[in-house]
């Protein structure tokens, strides 16, 4: 292993993602290592106002028009013949595939190819499909899992989960060895960033919710809850951070959060590029999603910052928790719950606090982005040398 990692100079790396913005937000410290330990680092993905920014650090950069809000057959069948052209172009020593559709067209891409190319496949969160029971997400489910089953059948391959539940899954899906996966929690945090600071006990309780505003991450569910917190204790803040996505049809629309800021429900801050400031202003840090999530970044960052978190029993987000310990879980879709698990932290300033320190210890011990990347770097190290044998 010590020997690989001396001459990986020139082994190309590509990286296939949906888009700029969450590769930058979820996976940049990965690629900036692997660069600077000398890998040639290729990120294949739809382009935004980030492009430059990327471009800049060292990485060379190949658009590929994944479209997140779905589209037709021949659209998608274009975008998978754009991952094969790519694979062609840059003839990587290890491809990493990144979210659903990337990793499904990267594995079908190599198959079709005959490819052998070592695969790291990055599952974070299958999506409502396989916890749905809906007739339509009992076929869809169907059809995925046939997908799944031929995008990882690559000989050599590395799977990374982010939670068990998704593990079970697919291993069961793709018959999937033990080592051909490892559960990598999340994409971490950098602890000397969100670190944690004291609650400050002498202002009014904030409850903070901030992610991406769909439907599927709890927002309608949250303000339910703020309402009934609010009949009961109306001085408690609570806070909405993050902007409505245009490109998914499941988006929480502007003129509803209009609606509740001037209702006095929620305070809107919109996009914010400080959350690590945000986080240590506010007492609470709240998703009750029921989205198919990995590990929700924005619970691993509460933790990071110290603060309590209630969440919900999806999985993902109860793996972000230590229940009872670090944060409350409650059901999916369920405001009252919420309301209730909300009120015993604003009331229990002592388990909150409590539960705060044990949350930024959780986060020592599971989340720092080092480690993260570490384990990353190791992996395309035994894949490599896996190969050589």
């Amino acid at each position: 292993m010590e020997d690989l990692n001396s001459d990986i100079l020139g082994f190309k790396l590509l990286f296939i993602v949906n888009v700029d913005w969450f590769f930058i937000s979820h996976r940049l410290p990965i690629a900036k290592e692997a660069l600077n330990k000398g890998y040639k680092v290729t990120i294949a993905c739809k382009f935004t106002e980030h492009r430059k920014y990327l471009e800049d650090m060292g990485f060379d950069l190949i658009e590929v028009p994944f479209s997140r809000s779905g589209g037709g057959v021949f659209s998608e069948l274009k975008v998978l013949k754009k991952v094969k052209q790519v694979l062609d172009i840059v003839k990587p020593d290890i491809v990493h595939a990144i979210t659903i559709k990337p990793v499904l067209y990267t594995g079908l891409a190599l198959k079709s190819t005959k490819c052998n190319v070592p695969f790291v496949a990055a599952i974070s969160g299958l999506g409502y499909v396989f916890t749905a029971d809906s007739l339509r997400a009992k076929f869809t489910r169907f059809i995925a899992s046939v997908f799944y089953k031929v995008a990882l059948s690559q000989e050599v391959k590395r799977v990374i989960f982010q939670n068990t539940s998704d593990e079970a899954i697919l291993t069961r899906v793709a018959k999937l060895d033990s080592n051909d996966k490892v559960l990598i929690k999340g994409s971490g945090a950098d602890l000397s960033v969100y670190n944690f600071k004291p609650e400050n006990l002498n202002k009014a309780p904030k409850v903070a919710m901030a992610c991406r505003l769909l439907k599927e991450k709890g927002v309608y569910q949250y303000i339910e809850a703020a309402k009934v917190v609010k009949a009961s204790h109306p001085d408690v803040e609570f806070l909405l951070i993050g902007t409505p996505d245009l490109e998914n049809p499941n988006t929480v629309k502007q003129t509803e959060i209009e609606q509740w800021v001037n209702e006095g429900v929620i305070n809107y801050l919109g996009h914010r590029n400080d959350i690590p400031d945000v986080f240590s202003e506010s007492n609470i840090v709240c998703l009750p999603s029921f989205y198919g999530e990995g590990v929700p970044k924005v619970l691993i960052e509460a933790a990071a910052c110290g603060r309590a978190i209630v969440t919900t029993n999806n999985p993902g987000c109860r793996d972000a928790v230590i229940e009872g310990k670090t944060g409350l879980t409650v059901p999916v879709r369920d405001p009252i719950k919420l309301a209730e698990a909300l009120i015993q932290l604003i009331d229990n300033t002592n388990l909150r606090l409590n539960m705060g320190q044990q949350a930024r210890k959780f986060a020592e011990q599971e989340f720092d982005v080092n480690s993260v990347v570490d384990k990353h770097l190791e992996i395309y190290s035994s894949i490599l040398a896996r190969c050589e044998q």
